[in-house]
This record gives C-alpha cells, sequence and structure tokens, in this order.
C-alpha cells in the first residue's frame, strides 16, 4: 500500500520545502522536505549551508530524497496497524508518522488495533508539541475521518548560511502539477534492440556450369 497523490501533497503542504539545510523548531538539522538523520543519509547537519546555486536542480534533489524517505514511512506505518486502512486513512497516518515517528507507540494506533476507529482519531490530538502544530493534527484528523484533503500551492522557503529559514514570505510556490512532476517516480524505458534483418538465402547465379551438370544428371553424357 502506497500513499495516494492526493495524500503526498498534503504531507509535503504540511511540511513545507527547504532546499537546504535549517534548524527545525526543535533545533534538529533538517533539510528539504522534513528530512533528518532520523531517516538516513544524508544527515543534514553536514550538508553544504545555505541556499543551493541552482534552485530547480535544489528543488529536485528534495523531491528526489523525499521520494526515498517515504518508502520507509509507509512501512512502518504498514507494520504498525494490524487491520483493514481505506486510502485515506493510511495518508492521514503516515503523514502523522513522518512527523513524529510515533506510529508504533501511539494510542491512536493501538485503538485502531482495536476497531475503534473514532478513538483512533481523537488520539491525533494527543501529539501537540510544538503548539504550532494543532492545525497539522486537525488537518490529519480530518483527513483520517473523513478523506478531506486541503489543496493548494507548495511553498518554498529561503535558508540563510546559519540555518535560520526565512518565513516572511515563500520564494517560490509550486502548483500541484509542478510537484506531482516531481513525486512521481519516471524511468525512460530502454529502447528495444532492433533485431539485425536475418539474411535471405539467395541462388547462385545460373552458369553454363550449371546447366551442363543439370544434363549430365538427367542424361548420364557429358556435353562439351
Amino acid at each position: 500500500m502506497h500513499m495516494t497523490d492526493r495524500g503526498l501533497l498534503a504531507l509535503v503542504r504540511h511540511e513545507g520545502l527547504v532546499p537546504g539545510p535549517y534548524l527545525d523548531v526543535k533545533n534538529v538539522w533538517t533539510f528539504g522536505i522534513g528530512h533528518t538523520a532520523a531517516a538516513g543519509a544524508p544527515d543534514p547537519a553536514r550538508m553544504p549551508r545555505g541556499m543551493p546555486a541552482d534552485l530547480d536542480a535544489g528543488i529536485r534533489e528534495v523531491f528526489r530524497l523525499f521520494r526515498a524517505d517515504i518508502v520507509a514511512y509507509e512501512a512502518e506505518v504498514l507494520r504498525a496497524v494490524k487491520v483493514p486502512l481505506e486510502t485515506h486513512e493510511f495518508d492521514a497516518l503516515v503523514s502523522f508518522h513522518y512527523n513524529t515517528g510515533g506510529i508504533a507507540k501511539a494510542s491512536l494506533t493501538r485503538h485502531l488495533n482495536a476497531g475503534n476507529r473514532h478513538a483512533a482519531a481523537q488520539a491525533f490530538m494527543g501529539w501537540l508539541r510544538p503548539a504550532a502544530i494543532r492545525s497539522r493534527r486537525e488537518a490529519e484528523r480530518e483527513l483520517f475521518r473523513n478523506g478531506r484533503y486541503a489543496t493548494g500551492t507548495i511553498p518554498v522557503w529561503a535558508v540563510d548560511r546559519n540555518g535560520r529559514v526565512d518565513f516572511s514570505r515563500p520564494i517560490r510556490r509550486l502548483t500541484e502539477a509542478e510537484a506531482l512532476a516531481m513525486l512521481r517516480v519516471t524511468s525512460t524505458p530502454v529502447p528495444l534492440s532492433v533485431p539485425l534483418p536475418v539474411p535471405i538465402p539467395t541462388q547462385p547465379p545460373i552458369t553454363r556450369s550449371w546447366w551442363q551438370g543439370l544434363i549430365e544428371f538427367f542424361t548420364g553424357k557429358a556435353t562439351s
């Protein structure tokens, strides 16, 4: 099971996009779409500081890393949850886990596995640190309950060499179509090799010696 396109867009929108290493609200070095060293390489603390020289290439790298990260979070949600899920429920749970890392120990998972979806939905609100995360938890709860996805552009924020993000105004806003183009893994199919034409055997040219042999075969007489 994988997140839907709408679920991925909602998650990216919640996280925002910073194409350089930055310090989050907990003073943890982070990169791109919420990537930290806890998710694996690269370690944002060891990455070059500041904005990339080529912003477009930097944004593409952010999405490449996010695609790699999200696979592990999807797998962890599927391991923790023992009951069948609707796609919107799965999208909400992966968004929650991507932000908290708490799917295995969360009470919402225990309620869900016990068959109590109402209590599971309410338990999203037990994870409200920092306080500014409330609107995200409410959106995840609404998505889990009713399959309601938020829509809109995705902000790209600038960061300085000290890891401080300038949230006063995004330097770019990606449309959903632009983000999806980078979220979807595309590969150029390897061209099929074109077989070389099979040579067609040709008859040898009909010469005088060929006719002589044919006459000798039928008549038993040599010709001159």
